[in-house]
């Protein structure tokens, strides 16, 4: 017995009559009979008292009938999940991010998606670039978001606009206010806050500027970067997108006219490695 003889048998249940399911499955009616008479066979079961005057479901019809309308019923709802998860309109997607890069690009980006496939669900992991990374590699996560610069060849990753950095204060430092601008080497002697994922590349530009950077503090979180330069203590080295990631801050910046300290977003994933359908779905809204 399969789901379409199921389907034959709930149509003889509901018309009552043999001929008018035959015409409603658009089938022959000697076939439908004979479909009929496989099924009662097969179970060793009357499910129909019929003759020339009467047409009747036994009690073991009736509850054939139910059971029927409830396998079919689950059969194609399974087919139109399967077929959703396979469109991507279902599942859970887990993505990895730094704290800085989901704070800005995530909450607009996730709220739009949803509206799209509102029965996606997300799962949000912030951490550390190499945590990011590992998490990839061991399949916890399908896509990361993480700064460049990325050396890896494992990874497939998509670049956003580059950011350049920028040095954030409160405080002018007898700048020239009118200049949006600032060369590298007007940063010497005067305290920085890094981010520890910066620092090795801002040493090393610096010493080919001639001078040793005075790195007041290191710091692994970025809104921490941001407080501690709002408290006026020193000059944040930072992504220009990063300036607005706490509001009603009292920050100003200059763009530091170094093309080697220039960064970008990156969205990265694995590889030959499998993808569900929502990852190559939000990952689409990133090539537009």
């Amino acid at each position: 017995m399969d789901i379409k003889q199921l389907t034959y048998f709930i149509a003889i249940a509901e018309e009552g009559n043999i001929t008018k399911a035959a015409e409603s499955l658009h089938i022959a009616q000697p076939h439908l009979s004979q479909q009929l008479k496989l099924i009662e066979d097969e179970l060793n079961v009357k499910l129909i008292e019929r003759n020339t005057r009467k047409f009747q479901m036994t009690d073991a019809g009736q509850r054939l009938w139910h059971r029927s309308k409830q396998m079919v019923e689950l059969m194609e709802s399974t087919v139109k999940e399967l077929k959703d998860f396979n469109e991507g309109l279902q599942g859970t997607l887990s993505i990895g991010t730094i704290s800085s890069s989901g704070n800005i690009l995530l909450p607009q980006r996730i709220c739009s998606f949803n509206k799209k496939y509102p029965n996606i669900n997300f799962e949000i992991r912030e951490c550390s670039t190499d945590e990011v990374l590992e998490l990839l590699k061991s399949g916890v996560i399908e896509i990361g978001i993480i700064r460049t610069p990325l050396n890896s060849e494992i990874y497939e990753s998509i670049s956003l606009p580059i950011e350049p950095m920028v040095a954030a204060t409160i405080n002018n430092y007898q700048w020239d206010n009118k200049r949006k601008n600032i060369y590298l080497k007007e940063l010497a002697n005067k305290p920085l806050l890094v981010h520890r994922r910066y620092e090795k590349m801002i040493i090393e530009l610096c010493k080919k500027e001639g001078f040793k950077p005075r790195i007041l503090c290191k710091i692994e979180d970025t809104r921490s970067i941001l407080l501690l330069a709002n408290t006026g203590i020193g000059i944040a080295i930072i992504p220009k997108d990063w300036v607005e990631l706490i509001p009603n801050m009292n920050l100003s910046y200059k763009v530091i006219n170094e093309p080697s300290l220039n960064t970008s977003t990156t969205i990265v994933w694995m590889k030959d490695q499998y993808l569900s359908s929502a990852s190559k779905h939000f990952l689409e809204t990133f090539e537009v």
